[in-house]
């Protein structure tokens, strides 16, 4: 009974090892490097995210840079769903074949609708 649970224990085991290294890490990290932290007025400073609150100034892009990063999510997530049917299609057999092919021609309807809409030139 034990031997079906020692694939789980060694898991649990490895996984709390990171976690404690890490915690361990950061705080000798941290006792070692950081002993100029911030103190007094600076400390009550406004800071998040990497950003000051009185130094801010937002910049305009394009709206073109976002539709080409929303472009290329879109078609990543499309090669993650391709990706297990590529590899069961010997399984899948006709039908999983044919199923491809429409898959793989709505993705290229897709990007040639967007290749002639200009989505992908870059001003």
């Amino acid at each position: 009974m034990l031997g079906d649970w020692a694939s789980y224990l060694v898991y649990l085991v490895f996984s709390a090892a990171i976690a404690g290294s890490l915690l361990a890490g950061s705080l000798l990290w941290s006792r070692a490097f950081h002993r100029n932290l911030r103190t007094g007025r600076q400390k009550s400073r406004v800071f998040e995210s990497g950003v000051s609150a009185g130094d801010f100034k937002p910049s305009n892009f394009s709206v073109n840079y976002y539709l080409t990063a929303m472009l290329f999510i879109v078609f990543d997530i499309e090669i993650v769903f391709l990706y297990p049917i590529a590899v069961n299609l010997d399984m899948l057999g006709h039908f999983g074949f044919i199923e491809l092919l429409v898959f793989v021609a709505i993705l290229a309807v897709g990007y040639i609708y967007i290749w002639r809409k200009g989505a992908l030139e870059w001003h």
